[in-house]
Parts: structure tokens; C-alpha cells; sequence
């Protein structure tokens, strides 16, 4: 796909059109992004996989290119492809974290399960946030049993450690992430992957408990 885009600009086309584009001439703004959509192209391709189209990624990556073009000084160090580069990366990423993040609140919300009347009960509705009062019905009181159980059998120590805590599962609060990171020595950023990949673990259990 990158074959149908224009060659980039060389050194002193680019030095031309930056100094165009600092005296607000739109034109030249125009080219400084036709010519390096061949770059977003490059870029783009190292994240196309399940999930990330190659053309949405595209997409993605040209909105940071144009965020470049529209913050690039010719007083900068470096040439506007390499500042380019950097906002197209950091564009695609932004856009990948925040789809993961939702997809994660989804199965959040997906059912693992029913209670005495036939209403669905999810993640959410098990685990709790920092105001639910759960554990008021019975019914929950057996999926929070199942749930104890998965946490037994599916996770490690240290999983266990941060999902308890996270969530108040030992009966104290729902602590956040940050004093949990301090007091197992760890980075507020590790206790988030830790916390993923444990419920990515216990939805994974819980389902095959129900369809068991």
C-alpha cells in the first residue's frame, strides 16, 4: 500500500516547505503531509494484527502526522520525518491503549452467570467498584463463593495479592492501585498488568466453570 504514496521530501525540499509553512502558507502545509504518508504507511504496517486494520491504523497514524505538521519549528534539532515519526507512533499507540481499555470494560460487562431470577450477573456486578455494596444477596454471596475459588485455582500469589486488595475481596476497601504498587515494592504500572492479566484469568475460569 505504501507504493501509492509520493516519495518523501528530500533534505532541502523539506527545509523549502517548513519555511513556507512557518509564514502560514497552506499549501505548503498540504505537502509537507501528502509527502510523508508513505512514512505513516511504514509506521503503521509494524501494528496491523488482530484487531488493527491496516487502514484504520493508517488513518490513525495521519492524524498524528498532521498534529507534527501543525507543531514542527524549523528551529528544531531534528527534521520534521524524525518529529513526524515520534507523533505517529505515539497517535497509533494512544489509539490501541484506549481500544484495549475498552474492550476491557466490555468483558467487564460480559455475563458469567445468573441469579435466582434469570438476571445476568457480570464482572462488575461480582468484583464491584470503590460504591458498590455487594455481598447484600445471597445470590452474589454464591458467585462471590465461585469467584474465590477461581482466584484460588487460577492465580499466582502475587495475582492474588493485587486482585484481593483491588477489589476488597478480604472484606476491607477497595484499595487503588498506587498503594498497592508501594506496598509490594512495585510500580503503580506493573500492578495494572498484574490486575489485567489476573481478570483476563478469572473471566477465562469462570466461563469454563459455567459451561461445565
Amino acid at each position: 500500500m505504501s507504493t501509492s504514496f509520493p516519495n518523501p521530501l528530500t533534505d532541502k525540499e523539506e527545509q523549502y516547505y517548513v519555511k513556507l509553512l512557518e509564514q502560514n502558507d497552506p499549501e505548503a502545509k498540504a505537502v509537507l503531509i501528502e509527502r510523508n504518508l508513505r512514512l505513516v504507511a511504514h509506521i503503521a504496517k509494524k501494528y496491523v494484527g488482530p484487531g488493527n486494520n491496516q487502514d484504520d491504523m493508517i488513518s490513525i497514524g495521519t492524524i498524528g502526522l498532521i498534529k507534527a505538521v501543525n507543531t514542527y519549528s524549523g528551529k528544531k534539532a531534528t527534521r520534521l520525518a524524525t518529529y513526524a515519526a515520534k507523533c505517529i507512533e505515539n497517535e497509533i499507540l494512544m489509539s490501541i491503549r484506549a481500544s484495549k481499555r475498552v474492550r476491557q470494560e466490555i468483558s467487564l460487562s460480559l455475563p458469567i452467570g445468573v441469579d435466582k431470577d434469570g438476571n445476568e450477573i457480570s464482572f462488575n456486578d461480582i468484583l464491584g467498584t470503590d460504591t458498590d455494596e455487594i455481598v447484600d444477596s445471597i445470590d452474589l454471596k454464591i458467585q462471590v463463593g465461585n469467584l474465590r475459588d477461581a482466584i484460588g485455582k487460577a492465580l499466582t500469589q502475587r495475582e492474588k495479592a493485587v486482585i484481593t486488595a483491588r477489589y476488597g475481596l478480604d472484606g476491607n476497601e477497595p484499595r487503588p492501585q498506587r498503594e498497592i504498587a508501594k506496598e509490594l515494592g512495585i510500580s503503580r504500572s506493573y500492578v495494572s498488568r498484574i490486575e489485567k492479566k489476573a481478570l483476563d484469568k478469572l473471566r477465562s475460569y469462570l466461563e469454563d466453570y459455567i459451561d461445565s
